[in-house]
């Protein structure tokens, strides 16, 4: 298994790959990304991940590199990498520039694919779920760095990660709440919770991340049978009371919760509907062309 890094136009091995000091991506976080697991070697729902490159990059005035030069990079690295299966990251910064706050001082974007090992969680925590943190760091403000653009600026994420780590090294995820006090998200996840039968999870107006693997849940369930709500306000202490939890990303897909700030969540292993949906999700993912 190896790693190779698309930049300057062609993969390198991690060694060889560099970018400048004055990247305004390293100065200043000035850039967007998306993450893109695989599955069998084929990339997962990679048209939705660069849709939503495109809104982020929108919303901070980047301008991408063509999409098709993007898929091209992604290839080509993946193909390079030659893992089983890849963790892929896409990164875009707004480029150079003196080292000035004002986005006109650089003008070429920069376009970053890192292709690693997969990474994804052990078939253990799966089958006996995993353990959560809610920490005391609250999420971005959609009035300050808005978390509906996934950018490049997550010291927020970094924070909190860091908050649950020091309180419980083997935490797997961090739960940030918004500031009004709702549950809103991971650090690197969107967060479900199944309460009296009906799943639910924070509605995008708490100030989240709208992630893909969390939208082919709300799919799935949809049109499944699932009774579903996307909930304005979700208190911590209805979380850690819940019957089920779990967490979608697209490298974790559909992770169940067991232990919610150290005590057991429900009856302490996977529920019923988490693994009705982690199957659906399966075969959602294994039925891509």
């Amino acid at each position: 298994m190896s790693i190779r890094i698309h930049i300057n136009g062609r993969p390198h091995p991690p060694e060889e790959a560099a970018v400048p000091v004055f990247d305004r991506g390293f100065l200043f976080g000035d850039s967007v990304y998306e993450t893109v697991g695989t599955n069998r070697g084929r990339l997962v729902f990679l048209d939705d991940h660069l849709d939503r490159l495109a809104r982020s990059a929108e919303r901070l005035f980047l301008q991408l590199p063509p999409r098709d030069e993007i898929e091209r990079a992604v290839r080509e690295t993946l193909a390079a990498a030659e893992n089983p299966e890849s963790h892929v990251r896409i990164t875009v910064t707004r480029g150079s520039g003196i080292v000035d706050l004002d986005p006109a001082a650089a003008s070429q974007p920069r376009l970053v694919v890192i292709v690693q090992p997969l990474g994804a969680p052990s078939p253990e925590v799966y089958e006996q779920g995993a353990e959560v943190e809610i920490v005391s760091v609250t999420r971005n403000s959609p009035r300050a760095i808005d978390p509906a653009v996934k950018s490049g600026n997550y010291l927020n994420n970094v924070l909190a990660m860091g908050e649950a780590r020091r309180r419980r090294p083997s935490v797997h995820e961090a739960i940030l709440c918004a500031a009004s006090g709702s549950v809103a998200e991971g650090a690197t996840s969107n967060v479900f919770a199944v309460v009296a039968g009906q799943l639910r999870t924070p509605a995008l107006e708490v100030g989240i991340l709208d992630g893909v693997t969390r939208g082919k849940i709300l799919a799935l369930a949809r049109t499944n049978g699932i009774s579903c709500q996307e909930v304005p306000f979700m208190s911590p202490d209805e979380f850690r009371r819940a019957d089920e939890a779990f967490l979608t990303s697209s490298v974790r897909s559909v992770l169940p919760v067991c232990r919610v700030d150290g005590l057991a969540l429900g009856d302490g292993k996977p529920g019923t509907m988490t693994r009705r949906l982690m199957v659906l999700y399966r075969h959602l993912v294994e039925a891509q062309a």
